[in-house]
């Protein structure tokens, strides 16, 4: 399995279906994203585990996956870092 950052936008008027499809996904779904709704700013941010970018996206409500940004990420060690200084 990989990491995936998940950041996906919604609007005002978008944000109650969100919330609702997210939901409907299970708890251990909705407690997997960040909201920035309260705020004003209808994004949304999540770091899963999936196979793939795809499995990734089905974590975002099916009418926000054209919009999801979904990015492998992942960590350096202090090696890979000393590395790229000798390359």
């Amino acid at each position: 399995m990989a990491q995936f950052l998940i950041e996906s936008s919604h609007t005002k008027e978008e944000c109650l279906k969100a919330l609702d499809e997210t939901l409907a996904k299970g708890s251990d779904v909705l407690n997997r994203f960040e909201y920035g709704c309260l705020a004003g700013d209808h994004r949304v941010w999540a770091t899963v585990e999936a196979n793939s970018e795809s499995q990734a996206r089905e974590y975002v409500p099916s009418f926000l996956h054209g919009k999801a940004r979904v990015i492998p990420v992942g960590k350096f060690t202090p090696d890979q870092i000393r590395s790229f200084h000798q390359k």
